[in-house]
């Protein structure tokens, strides 16, 4: 490392940032995940000023004045705004490091599914916000190693990574992909099914937030041992005055059947190697997701695994 890299980078390490549509992550070597907060920012239209980010602007979605807006800058899990995403990203490297020398060389990861001018403009974004280096990865390959999977052996191990905006499935052996898929939609599509089976159903307008909420509280993927429930509130389609409902897990379950993210995963075809294919359905395979995305975070093939995937349990409200 040269004597100029070396002031340009003063007192920032190493870090790894995950850019998601619904939450970033940041990781500084030797410290581990020191941040973790939604990909929201607060601006002010008139005068581009920001506002707030991460948690302070996702508390402002759909309570903000007609000056100020708050906005994901994340669509799909690459840059819809370039400006703003800059603007989050150098607010979260100077929260980390909280030194405003500090340039540290940053890896971040990009869906696998993203076009070389997307994963180049995440590349420039990172410099823009500050970074030394900036070097993009390939979201899939990281939730691999923290998952004890089998990764060197010659055993195919499938990794479902469902994030806020993508979703993505590989097959791994050897330390290789053997094969992959990514497909643009995610957690905020099942919020959307959530949404729209309250319409349907309650002739009820709840938001996004509120959608998320029942998600990740009574949310399943599966018939839960005891089923909860949750009270909501939102406005009536009918008489326009606010109305309160008490949704159940088991509907929460069948709103989501519906949701673009099942279809996409029932309609894919099975590229697998026979040979992979087989040591898979002997093996199993691994979910992971962030808050936003689904609520089922881990599944296997095994007989005893089946019977609990995708399952979440939650105290009901009184």
């Amino acid at each position: 490392m040269g004597f100029f890299s070396y002031l340009t980078g003063f007192g920032g390490r190493d870090m790894a940032v995950d850019l998601g549509t619904a939450n970033t992550l940041v990781y500084v070597r030797g410290r581990g995940i020191v941040l973790s907060e939604p990909s929201v920012v607060a601006i002010d239209s008139r005068t581009g000023e920001v506002h707030a980010v991460g948690i302070e602007a996702k508390r402002m979605l759909g309570r903000t004045p007609g000056t100020i807006s708050a906005i994901r800058p994340l669509k799909d899990g690459v840059i819809a705004d370039f400006d703003v995403t800059e603007e989050m990203l150098r607010h979260f490297i100077q929260k980390v490091h909280q030194n405003r020398w500090a340039h540290p060389r940053v890896v971040v990861c990009v869906p696998s599914g993203v076009t070389g001018v997307e994963k180049r403009a995440v590349e420039e974004a990172c410099l823009s916000a500050g970074a030394r280096t900036a070097t993009s990865s390939r979201s899939r390959w990281p939730p691999r190693s923290g998952a004890g999977l089998p990764v060197g052996e010659p055993t195919g191990s499938m990794v479902v990574d469902i994030g806020g905006g993508t979703s993505e499935v590989a097959v791994i052996s050897l330390g290789g992909i053997v094969v992959s898929q990514s497909i643009r939609v995610g957690g905020d599509e099942l919020d959307e099914s959530i949404i729209n089976y309250a319409k349907r159903e309650y002739k009820l307008l709840i938001g996004q937030q509120t959608a998320e909420e029942l998600k990740l509280e009574i949310g399943s993927a599966y018939p839960m041992e005891e089923e909860v429930q949750a009270e909501i509130r939102g406005r009536d389609m009918v008489s326009g005055l606010p109305k309160t409902v008490v949704l159940t897990s088991e509907e929460i379950r069948q709103a989501l059947e519906g949701a673009p993210v099942a279809d996409h995963r029932r309609g894919q075809g099975d590229p697998r190697p026979h040979a992979a294919r087989a040591r898979l359905g002997h093996h199993g395979s691994r979910e992971s997701c962030w808050p936003a995305a689904a609520p089922s975070c881990r599944a296997s093939t095994s007989a005893s695994a089946r019977r609990r995937r995708c399952r979440r349990t939650s105290p009901s409200r009184p």
